[in-house]
């Protein structure tokens, strides 16, 4: 290998992967407990400002599109596979050095992919956590979702704080 050469995941991003297995497999868990131990619409409290809910979604974030008619069930579920395969993609290639990212992307792949299969085995997204202050309710929504939001953010903060990853590390020598 010649000095200065990036080393990519390759195969080593099989266990990114693996995380976002873990993280759809977590998601459908927590909505399967979610289902038998909920009635629809019921909300059960947890804490002041916050309980579990039952409820399902068959649009976007937010319930967006959620009374068009079915067509949305489809085009969700296909921009989330192409986006799944970008991200599949993205990881393998990615240079190695480059954890936060792929620890970020790993997370949107696992919640992307626990969503869309909500979505193409039962019709519509299971939501059940719901967190409110004051009369004001967040939408509800899953583990699914946290991991897509915390993947975004640790996106956000790679993008503004980490390194390019695409330079090699020198030993000694200070960042340019």
């Amino acid at each position: 290998m010649a000095s200065g050469a990036v080393l990519r995941n390759g195969v080593f991003s099989l266990g990114w992967y693996g995380l976002a297995a873990l993280v759809v497999g977590l998601d459908q868990y927590s909505k399967g407990l979610a289902e038998s131990a909920l009635e629809y619409g019921r909300p059960v409290e947890v804490f002041s400002w916050f309980n579990l809910t039952l409820q399902y979604n068959t649009g976007a974030a937010f319930s967006f599109l959620s009374d068009a008619g079915g067509w949305q069930r489809y085009f969700f579920s296909a921009v989330a596979l192409v986006i799944s395969l970008v991200l599949v993609v993205w990881l393998y290639r990615m240079p190695r050095q480059q954890r936060l990212l792929a620890l970020a992307l790993a997370l949107v792949l696992g919640g992307a992919l626990g969503n869309v299969w909500d979505r193409l085995v039962l019709g519509h997204v299971v939501d059940f956590i719901s967190v409110h202050y004051g009369g004001r309710y967040f939408p509800a929504f899953n583990l699914a979702d946290s991991a897509i939001s915390l993947g975004a953010a640790l996106m956000i903060f790679d993008s503004l704080f980490g390194r390019s990853g695409d330079e090699p590390e020198e030993r000694g020598t200070s960042p340019r």
